[in-house]
């Protein structure tokens, strides 16, 4: 086993759904960079103001699948539920 790695954008279909990311987005950056395995993780704005750029990376799939496990059930996980993900996962 090896890194494991997300990248994608994070779209947002209106305003609303733009709010939520900007209010919900530091505590999840500062709750996973705190995560055991956690080697980067990164959303950063694109020109487009509804949509961000997601890079993030683990150092394996047990690290990764513990940080899908915990978001599934954080306010961020449940706040952006609805909003469209477009990503490429690496390393699985």
């Amino acid at each position: 086993m090896g890194i494991v790695s997300l990248s994608g954008h994070l779209i947002c279909a209106n305003q609303s759904e733009a709010d939520a990311v900007v209010e919900l987005l530091p505590e999840h950056i500062r709750l996973t960079r705190q995560e055991p395995g956690c080697l980067s993780f990164q959303v950063t704005p694109a020109q487009d103001p509804w949509t961000w750029i997601v890079a993030e990376e683990f150092t394996d799939a047990q690290a990764f699948e513990a940080h899908q496990q915990r978001v599934r059930t954080s306010y961020w996980g449940q706040g952006t539920a609805g909003i469209k993900r477009e990503y490429r996962i690496e390393g699985l």
